[in-house]
């Protein structure tokens, strides 16, 4: 699925991966104590180019935090799609093995009559042998969502 990423989910991805660094922090506190000491006059010989209360830094800031929140969101909805293709893909999986598992407890119960091996709980086997509904399963999990 990487492989198959655009460039704006690559970069986000790259942006996202750094701005969550210890790095990224480091970086942004050092600057903002650079310029909040600059701009208060606590470093001497330079010249106040944004005085308190700093709406320059604040406008920057802001814009970071606007891009980075759009970063965030390229990353999660791709991270989303991929959720939704495992989970599908996790759903086959489980269906194929459920099928296969049904076949199994059939074959066992003829090779167990044809033995004259009586069974423990003929009820229960007999219910094991039955085909899961699929149809049935998705409506009863559709009605449990609308109820939340």
């Amino acid at each position: 699925m990487d492989l198959r990423r655009n460039w704006s989910e690559k970069m986000a991805d790259r942006i996202n991966l750094s701005a969550g660094s210890m790095t990224f922090f480091g970086i942004h506190a050092m600057v903002f104590l650079i310029w909040i000491g600059l701009n208060l006059g606590v470093i001497s010989g330079l010249t106040s180019f944004d005085p308190f209360p700093f709406g320059l830094l604040t406008m920057v800031v802001s814009l970071e935090a606007i891009f980075l929140s759009i970063f965030v969101l390229i990353s999660q909805n791709r991270a989303s799609k991929i959720a939704d293709l495992r989970e599908e893909v996790d759903l086959k999986v489980n269906v194929r093995s459920e099928r296969e598992i049904t076949r199994i407890i059939k074959m066992l119960d003829q090779m167990q009559k044809k033995m004259g091996i009586k069974s423990k709980n003929p009820a229960e086997l007999k219910t094991m042998e039955k085909n899961t509904n699929l149809e049935a399963m998705e409506e009863e999990i559709l009605t449990e969502m609308e109820e939340l």
